[in-house]
C-alpha cells in the first residue's frame, strides 16, 4: 500500500523497495492526519487518527483504478446568540482531507471493511487467500 496524493503538486516517488516503506515522502502538510499500516499473514490494516471525528464525516471508496481513497471532511459551525444585529462571537472550523492508498496486488478490494472507534478510522483489507496446487503422487507402472 502505497500513500500517493491526487492534488495541482504532480510528484513521483522514487522506486522503493517495499510497498509500505514511506521513508521517501516528505509531510507536506504537517495537520494532516497520522496513518499507521499494520500487516499479518491474512489482512493489512490501516489506521488513521482523526480526534472527534465521527463515521458520517469519512467516505472510504475504491477509485477506478482499484486504490483506496479516503476522505474526511468536518464542518463545525459554533454560533453563539446575536445581540443587537452584530455576532458577540462566532467561529467557523472546517477540516478537509484526501489520501489516496495505492493497494498491494494480494489485497481483497471486495472485501475491505471501515469502522470509527474512539477518533480512529481502521480500515482491514483481508489479503486473497493462496491456492497452493495440489501436489499429486503419481506411480509410475515398471514394464
Amino acid at each position: 500500500m502505497v500513500p500517493s496524493r491526487r492534488n495541482s503538486q504532480t510528484w513521483l516517488p522514487d522506486f522503493f523497495n517495499d510497498f509500505f516503506d514511506n521513508n521517501w515522502m516528505e509531510r507536506s502538510n504537517a495537520t494532516a492526519p497520522a496513518i499507521n499500516v499494520l500487516e499479518d499473514e491474512n489482512k493489512y490494516e490501516l489506521e488513521l487518527a482523526a480526534p472527534g471525528m465521527t463515521k458520517e464525516d469519512f467516505v472510504v471508496t475504491l477509485d477506478e483504478e482499484g486504490d483506496l481513497v479516503i476522505k474526511m471532511e468536518k464542518k463545525q459551525d459554533n454560533k453563539e446568540e446575536k445581540k443587537h444585529g452584530h455576532y458577540l462571537r462566532r467561529e467557523f472550523s472546517y477540516t478537509k482531507f484526501q489520501q489516496t492508498m495505492l493497494l498491494p496486488d494480494d489485497a481483497e478490494r471486495e472485501k475491505i471493511e471501515a469502522t470509527v472507534e474512539h477518533g480512529v478510522l481502521k480500515v482491514n483489507i483481508p489479503k486473497k487467500e493462496k491456492i497452493q496446487p495440489e501436489k499429486k503422487v503419481k506411480t509410475i507402472e515398471i514394464k
